[in-house]
């Protein structure tokens, strides 16, 4: 088979605050399934701490670059469900983002920008017309994505909306100084380590080191570069400064959350 063959084949992925505990994803799948069983899912994560959009944001963030354009990504931590938040699609240059108009796409936007949206107002491609107050996943996101990745057009699945009325999440943003860059940790990651909203970019070829919790920390390349417990700043195969700690927990460690502030030092 062929590369453009493989990327011809239809693919949805599945990001969620649902867990591995529940039978939530299943259900999901099952309503894609009877859609379209040929459709391949992938399971990005269902482990997004409850209703952290910040984090869903920055997880299909990082991930949406490596599937091939035309994927369907459905992306599901909805505190706002059965609520009159938006239920949306959007179109842009990689593929299509299904989910709840409450900023969990705005950083794969922020990267790509979308180019057409829609509300999902047509109940044709709703599992129910009267979908549950508190399962949009099963009877809103998961049949319209399967739907839109069998070949449905955008501007089927309900009433065109101006790309720029979408929810953007506020994560703060960096700014550079005369010493360096200010900036905030946007995610915390299973290993505790603090990714920043700093691009790599701005420490690539320099000598730096990051100022946080009252350290300096320095800023090297790989984890090893500092003793076992010791903290050390990088760039992450996610192309973010991060604060981590040899083999330990940074976020532990260090006691620092998301938002809080940090600045990079160049020398």
């Amino acid at each position: 088979m062929s590369k453009n063959q493989i990327n011809q084949q239809p693919l949805v992925t599945l990001l969620s605050d649902f867990s591995d505990r529940n039978v939530y994803v299943g259900i999901m799948k099952g309503v894609i399934a009877e859609i379209n069983p040929r459709l391949t899912v992938v399971d990005l994560t269902h482990q997004i701490p409850p209703q952290d959009i910040a984090a869903a944001r920055f997880c299909l963030m990082n991930a949406y670059p490596y599937f091939p354009v035309g994927t369907v990504h459905l992306a599901i931590v909805d505190p706002g469900v059965g609520s009159k938040r938006r239920a949306i699609a959007v179109e842009f240059a990689q593929g299509f983002l299904v989910g709840p108009d409450n900023g969990i796409f705005s950083g794969v936007l922020s990267q790509s920008p979308a180019i057409a949206a829609v509300e999902l107002t047509n109940l044709n491609y709703w599992r129910t017309p009267q979908p549950s107050k508190t399962f949009h996943g099963r009877d809103i996101f998961a049949p319209v994505g399967a739907s839109l990745a069998s070949g449905v057009l955008l501007k089927q699945l309900g009433q065109e909306i101006d790309p720029a009325s979408l929810v953007k999440l506020d994560v703060g943003e960096c700014k550079q100084t005369t010493t360096g860059v200010v900036g905030c940790i946007q995610y915390i990651d299973h290993f505790g380590n603090l990714v920043s909203n700093i691009p790599g970019s701005y420490v690539q070829g320099k000598t730096w080191y990051v100022q946080a919790a009252l350290l300096n920390i320095p800023g090297c390349e790989t984890y090893s570069d500092v003793k076992v417990g010791e903290a050390i700043a990088l760039v992450g195969s996610h192309g973010w400064v991060e604060i981590a700690i040899n083999s330990g927990n940074a976020h532990l460690q260090l006691q620092l959350n998301s938002q809080e502030m940090l600045q990079v030092m160049l020398t």
